[in-house]
């Protein structure tokens, strides 16, 4: 018991002093890892991914790549000043690469650091839709969501120690039923859930920075309708799921474009 209650008050302890507010949701978030630690390993990470993948230079498709990605990137600069946290994006190194691969796909790194699969551009169609995927992707780096999720990992660890604490003196078998059902509990009540709520948020900050950026929100609308239909219903339940379904999602951003089309009208653009 002595343990166990050493254990909660260090993860209480950890809880309390590596939560902030992030400037654009407006929400404490839990993070054990300074972007100073995390950026330079991210960097090299990226750098390790070019080097083993082929990536597409001076094509109009790798063009507009770069430049909808500047665009976003002028988008956050914009919004992050017009709120008073110029200096939030220190350390960030923004690079867009598009990849010669089929995946219908796109990610980005902490620190800002992007890559675009070829696969996903016949989904986007056209620069709003490019426009609708990195500023999504874009959004997950400003949010800092790796990091949250690093440390919610780390968490999710520390529970589990907690669980081998507490059923030391239990059997083998028993100790082993426990952290299955420890496992898949804080898999599908706490992890998943978290990661969903991490694709609400990149969706939302999202819609605002492409609407900045000159791309009108509703376009976006349009490419998660398209990209519903390239998952050909092959989709998890949602619940088992790091992401929205495909509903929910469309749902949540025709409720979220009337706020972004508010905020970027705070920047002369004016969508109907």
């Amino acid at each position: 018991m002595k343990k166990h209650s050493i254990l909660v008050g260090i993860c209480t302890l950890g809880l309390l002093v590596s939560c902030a507010t992030n400037p654009l949701t407006g929400k404490k978030t839990l993070n054990f890892v300074s972007n100073s630690e995390l950026f330079p390993s991210s960097f090299a990470e990226y750098g390790t991914f070019l080097n083993a993948n082929k990536v597409i230079t001076g094509t109009a498709d790798a063009r507009r790549v770069e430049a909808v990605g500047t665009k976003i990137k002028l988008a956050a600069e914009k919004y992050l000043n017009s709120l008073g946290q110029k200096e939030y994006l220190n350390g960030y190194q923004w690079e867009y690469k598009l990849i010669d691969d089929k995946q219908i796909n796109a990610w980005c790194m902490p620190g800002g650091k992007i890559v675009v699969y070829s696969g996903i551009l016949p989904v986007t169609k056209d620069d709003a839709g490019l426009a609708t995927v990195m500023g999504h992707e874009v959004s997950h780096a400003l949010a800092n969501h790796g990091a949250q999720r690093m440390s919610a990992a780390q968490l999710q660890g520390l529970g589990a120690v907690g669980v081998a604490v507490a059923t030391g003196g239990k059997s083998a078998e028993t100790q082993q039923t426990w952290q299955q059902i420890y496992g898949v509990g804080s898999q599908v009540g706490v992890m998943l859930p978290y990661s969903r709520n991490h694709e609400t948020e990149a969706d939302k900050i999202g819609l605002v920075l492409m609407a900045i950026a000159g791309y009108n929100p509703d376009q976006a609308i349009s490419f998660w309708t398209r990209m519903a239909a390239s998952s050909n219903g092959q989709a998890p339940p949602e619940f088992l799921s790091s992401h929205p379904s495909d509903a929910t999602r469309i749902a949540n951003l025709q409720a979220m474009v009337p706020e972004a089309k508010a905020i970027a009208a705070k920047f002369g653009m004016i969508y109907k």
